[in-house]
């Protein structure tokens, strides 16, 4: 008994072990806060050592491993927009000539992105940032590929509702 529980875990470290770094990747690109990433990879980690029986084909490890990351990140986010404080700074930093356009537009779109929901936030990050292909999308979400599409469409519209919305405060001031 003690022998196949050690077979288990070992083989659960083996697998974990390999998927960390790209565990992490994926959890910066849509926690964009490399601490706020850690903590996730922890938690998924935790969670899929939780859910280890569960797992059918361990060929499939990476792929359920990334849902539960993603998933993880997802509720960390839904967190932190219930307990977010707003800082007030003035804008007027962002606008100065000697910020390089770059950085600005990552400012920007950072500061649209913090204001969408979580899952606004996911499947942008998804395609966006990290470059998945929708068929990817769909099964690290674990909803159908047009459902997937019709979430990115969706929250492109938001997106792009809050930058406009952004502009025109930046213009107003």
């Amino acid at each position: 008994m003690e022998e196949a529980n050690a077979e288990r875990i070992a083989a659960f470290t083996r697998l974990a072990d390999d998927r960390l770094d790209a565990s992490y990747r994926l959890a910066t690109a849509i926690m964009r806060d490399d601490e706020e990433a850690k903590d996730a990879v922890h938690d998924a980690i935790v969670l899929a050592w939780q859910r280890w029986r569960s797992l059918r084909e361990r060929s499939k490890f990476d792929a359920w491993f990334d849902r539960i990351v993603v998933n993880v990140c997802r509720n960390r986010l839904k967190a932190s927009k219930r307990r977010r404080t707003k800082v007030i700074a003035p804008a007027a930093s962002l606008s100065t000539p000697d910020v390089a356009p770059d950085v600005h537009r990552r400012i920007v779109v950072g500061q649209a992105l913090d204001r969408l929901k979580p899952d606004d936030i996911v499947v942008i990050t998804l395609r966006h940032f990290l470059d998945l292909q929708m068929d990817d999308i769909a099964a690290l979400l674990g909803i159908p590929v047009s459902t997937a599409k019709t979430r990115l469409r969706a929250a492109r519209s938001r997106l792009r509702t809050e930058l406009e919305s952004q502009q025109s405060d930046q213009v107003a001031r």
